[in-house]
């Protein structure tokens, strides 16, 4: 396996909704964020295997609204190097936090998130339900509530 390698796109050279649409329902969904995340992709060689947007929410908070990695790459550390950038870059850029939203019946995320030491710190109650126009479902269930998730950089 080649070296991996990281990059900030520029959004203009397009926006990778393939590899997005991985982790998010829809592009019209997607779209809700992305205009105003800084968008990094992860490369095995020349192939693009994840991708990962990041919004500044305030001062202090940086927040994960995508990341995804590629069927094939699954299970092997990957979402764990992107989680050490976002960790990286939120602090090079002086963040407190670095914050993400999940699905409440999205179990293997929220273990992922508190295996990479993240604590859950709230709920956004029917997030799922208001936010796209028709029911989602995940593990056999109805997807409600955003589930968040911190990592104090402090």
């Amino acid at each position: 396996m080649e070296e991996f390698s990281f990059n900030k796109i520029d959004k203009d050279s397009g926006i990778p909704y393939e590899l997005l649409l991985l982790a998010d329902e829809t592009r019209d969904a997607i779209d809700q964020y992305i205009f105003k995340c800084d968008i990094y992709l992860l490369y095995d060689g020349t192939e693009s295997i994840a991708v990962m947007a990041l919004y500044k929410n305030g001062d202090s908070e940086l927040e994960i609204k995508n990341i995804a990695v590629i069927e094939s790459y699954r299970s092997k550390g990957i979402g764990s190097i992107l989680i050490k950038k976002a960790k990286e870059i939120a602090l090079d850029s002086h963040y407190k936090i670095l914050s993400v939203g999940t699905s409440d019946t999205g179990f293997q995320q929220i273990r992922f998130y508190e295996k990479n030491s993240f604590k859950k710190t709230g709920i956004r109650k029917d997030f799922f339900i208001e936010n796209y126009p028709s029911p989602i479902y995940e593990n056999g269930l109805q997807m409600r509530d955003m589930i968040i998730l911190e990592f104090s950089l402090s």
